[in-house]
Formats: C-alpha cells, structure tokens, sequence
C-alpha cells in the first residue's frame, strides 16, 4: 500500500519529534540506570511520550509503522529512518508484536519474535495497543513507557496480552539477527 500525504507527514512529525530526544541521549549507554531515568523523565505521562505515542499509533492506522510482516500480521516491523547525521546515527525503528491466538505455548500466551543481539544497546519506547498488553524488557515486563537492554544483551522479543508496537532507536543501527538463542 503506498502511503498516503497524510502518512508522509504523520512519519515526519513523528522523526522531528524524535530528533531532540536523540540529541539528548546520544551520548548515554543503556542500561538499568537509564531505563530508570526514561521512565521518571519520559514515562506514560510525559509530552514526548504522549505524542510519540499518538503518532506512532496513528502510522499503525495509515500503514506506514509497522507495514513489513515477519511473521505474519501479528509480527511485523519497518525501519523507519535509517542512521544518518540528522537523527545522531541512531535507527529509527516500528516494531508491532500481538500475541493474540498465537500457538508458540510460551507461559502466560507470550508471542516470541526473532532472537537478537544489541550491540551497541537500545532505547525502546514500548506503546500497548490493547489495555493489558506488555513487552518483555530486561527488568521484566513493560505495559507501556521504556526499556533499555545494554550493550551486548541478547534475547527473544516477547509481547504477552495482546498487542504493543514499539519504537526502537538502535545507536549506529546495530541490531544482529546471526546470534544463536542459548540451548
């Protein structure tokens, strides 16, 4: 489907609003520690959060966030930006996950995506779409706000409750798919 005028300015409000928050983390390493400081300063109630939320969820309705299935329709992505000087050599990517009737028998009706590394780390803004619906995240499961696995970690993107749509800024765009899940 090709997008429409008003997907292309819904996407490109959502990358300006983007760019100031990457700006400001730039030069951060995730970790607990700033998983703790993106919830307290850019939580579920905070203005950036709001209208990312908001824009994110409207590029989900247009088709454009999210527009690429890996999985079926209830494991999709889109790289929405790719690193480049403007955004501070960051990815921008959409990651929707729905773990409605899936058959994986994870615990707890779980779906599980792709395995994959961080490299260089990764701020996730998570966004439920269905009320009750979470993100796996290192320090357990986010029904909406932020998680940032560090550098180096690896895991199996797992959603539980319904649907979430993510957005992932991944430093240098780093991301690696060619790791072996442990045994």
């Amino acid at each position: 489907m090709a997008p429409t005028q008003a997907a292309q300015s819904s996407k490109e409000a959502l990358v300006a609003r983007c760019l100031p928050f990457l700006e400001e983390v730039k030069d951060m390493t995730t970790d607990t520690n700033v998983e703790q400081w993106l919830n307290t300063r850019y939580g579920m109630d905070s203005a950036l959060y709001n209208d990312l939320a908001r824009l994110i969820r409207l590029g989900v309705e247009e088709g454009w966030a999210a527009d690429v299935e890996i999985s079926g329709p209830r494991y999709r992505r889109a790289r929405l930006v790719a690193p480049c000087p403007e955004t501070f050599f960051f990815s921008i990517t959409a990651v929707l996950m729905d773990s409605t009737g899936n058959e994986q028998s994870n615990p707890e009706g779980s779906f599980r995506g792709d395995y994959h590394a961080h490299p260089y780390g990764e701020f996730n803004m998570v966004v439920p779409l269905d009320e009750g619906a979470a993100l796996a995240g290192p320090n357990g499961w986010c029904h909406g706000g932020w998680t940032a696995p560090a550098p180096g970690s690896h895991h199996y993107p797992e959603a539980k409750g319904g649907a979430v749509i993510a957005l992932f800024f991944l430093p240098a765009g780093r991301i690696s798919y060619d790791i072996a899940p442990p045994r």
